[in-house]
């Protein structure tokens, strides 16, 4: 027997409530990538060994994500160190965009009694997860602009100037996000009291 003191749903706002699960396979191609991530890794991660134990010749190519060519074996080490990070940092990049967008978006995921919950799960929103993602992608620009310096004799002045503007832009956008999530905090709780 339906309860009379809950209010009846209308169809509609229930289908539109449900509709949160079409994004679940978004979440399972995620996952998809980052398996693609691992298999990246390990090859950059051969490529390195082959690299330091000496079967590559003095002046060695750097297999890394983006094809540099390094003129001495310290660094082509180098380079695909750089690349091993740059897969690690997107792959932290999409565990956080699979576990807090489908806590905020999806459903909740249950976790409170887990012994490796995330820290950073238990208060995630989507202001949180925006700063949390503006501020990887800085890892992740941080990184290729690092690879670019260490290959600045063989780069084009003009790409690298605009890799330059096109990182500064990212650290702006991430200062803006965290102080518009920091306003909108403070006036909630403002508004609270």
């Amino acid at each position: 027997m339906p309860d009379p003191a809950k209010p009846r749903r209308n169809p509609f706002e229930r289908l539109i409530f449900a509709s949160r699960w079409l994004q679940a396979p978004l979440y399972a191609g995620l996952i998809i990538a980052q398996c693609v991530y691992v298999y990246q890794f390990l090859v950059e991660l051969w490529h390195l060994i082959i690299v330091a134990f000496g079967h590559a010749a003095p002046t060695v190519a750097a297999h890394g994500a983006h094809g540099a060519v390094a003129t001495s074996a310290s660094e082509a080490i180098m380079l695909s160190v750089l690349g091993l990070i740059d897969v690690v940092m997107i792959a932290n990049l999409l565990i956080m965009v699979i576990i807090g967008g489908y806590e905020t978006f999806v459903s909740r995921l249950d976790l409170d009694d887990h012994p490796d919950q995330p820290e950073w799960l238990s208060h995630v929103n989507a202001g949180v997860l925006k700063v949390k993602l503006a501020t990887a992608l800085i890892g992740i620009s941080s990184i290729h602009l690092l690879k670019t310096f260490i290959e600045a004799d063989r780069r084009p002045e003009q790409a690298m100037l605009w890799q330059v503007i096109i990182h500064v832009t990212f650290v702006f956008s991430a200062f803006a996000l965290a102080w518009t999530d920091r306003v909108m905090v403070a006036s909630a709780k403002s508004a609270g009291h």
